[in-house]
């Protein structure tokens, strides 16, 4: 991002970011658009062990929890206190349905996890380990998981706190057992992970 970008960033409303990002989406397919912390942010599609990453989750999820379903689309949140910013996830867990008839930016009022999986850019590491914990802390989404292919591990966000994001971190190495507390509620083995590091 720009100098420029960032400071015509900072001077902009929520209506005019979602404004800027379905035009822009529309005409470049390979992007996606998020607003944190008053700043846009660009966030280039994935390569195919991400997805992978992704899929292998929706397997577990629906496998344990049938009535819940990993959107795994890019559905769009309104996240940050105050729902003033706007992220789009890897994925999310939400009931069977939720997302219906809410559009582009959902509230997150019935979502129970967003899943970041790390990617391969410079901006990795203040967007998914700093950032998004803050926004979906404040938020109050129940559970953060960050699966992070450069350290090998998963990190496992609970107990949402708008001051800090999450008071809970718990982190598993890949091929350890990956505990989502409730309202997840679910037991996963991550040994199949390890082929998806970077």
């Amino acid at each position: 991002m720009t100098v420029m970008a960032e400071r015509a960033s900072s001077q902009l409303s929520v209506d005019m970011f979602e404004r800027i990002a379905a035009f822009a989406e529309r005409e470049c397919e390979t992007v996606r658009f998020e607003f944190i912390g008053g700043r846009i942010g660009l966030r280039k599609l994935t390569n195919g062990s991400h997805g992978e990453v992704a899929m292998w989750l929706a397997f577990h999820c629906k496998r344990a929890r049938p009535e819940l379903t990993l959107n795994v689309t890019g559905q769009g949140l309104k996240v940050e206190a105050y729902r003033g910013g706007r992220a789009r996830p890897d994925a999310v867990l939400a009931p069977t349905g939720y997302f219906t008839a809410q559009g582009d930016w959902a509230d997150p009022g019935g979502v129970l996890m967003v899943v970041e999986t790390t990617s391969c850019d410079p901006d990795t590491h203040k967007r998914d380990r700093v950032e998004k914990p803050q926004a979906y802390g404040e938020a109050g989404i129940p559970v953060y998981l960050l699966i992070d292919r450069d350290e090998l591990s998963a990190a496992v966000h609970s107990e949402p706190d708008p001051q800090v994001g999450y008071r809970d971190i718990h982190v598993v190495k890949f091929g350890g057992k990956l505990t989502l507390p409730n309202p997840v509620g679910i037991d996963i083995d991550t040994g199949q992970l390890k082929q998806y590091g970077d």
